[in-house]
């Protein structure tokens, strides 16, 4: 059963998540943007039922060279919001799940792969 929330409700847990992230880290993040989307849709050969909570899409700033900016558009991290949903059983879920992904799609733009978050805990 899907957990209900409303749209600006999830918008709000995302933006509270966005600023939870340390100023420090923050000041190192560079052109890359949030976006909230209700599904993920699978790409071909993923599976039909693939969930994801977050999706980083970018060149992580440890793979960028002196030509990477020239044109470059933004990076983006979209949160899932109905996979999240669906993934708690309760609005402390809720709170507790967007900042974890919101954490593990930052240090994926940092470089940082899915084997080491797990290891720190962030997946």
């Amino acid at each position: 059963m899907l957990l209900e929330m409303s749209d600006d409700e999830f918008e709000r847990l995302v933006e509270q998540a966005i600023d939870a992230i340390p100023q420090e880290v923050f000041a190192m993040m560079d052109n890359v943007i949030f976006f909230i989307e209700d599904e993920y849709t699978p790409q071909p050969g993923e599976p039909k039922n693939l969930e994801i909570l977050g999706l980083y899409e970018g060149v992580a700033l440890t793979e960028r060279d002196l030509d990477w900016s020239a044109g470059a558009l933004p990076d983006r991290i979209t949160i899932f919001k109905n996979p999240t949903l669906r993934a708690c059983q309760n609005s402390e879920e809720v709170v507790r799940e967007i900042g974890i992904t919101v954490m593990h799609e930052v240090a994926h733009h940092f470089g940082i792969d899915d084997e080491k978050l797990h290891d720190l805990g962030w997946s």
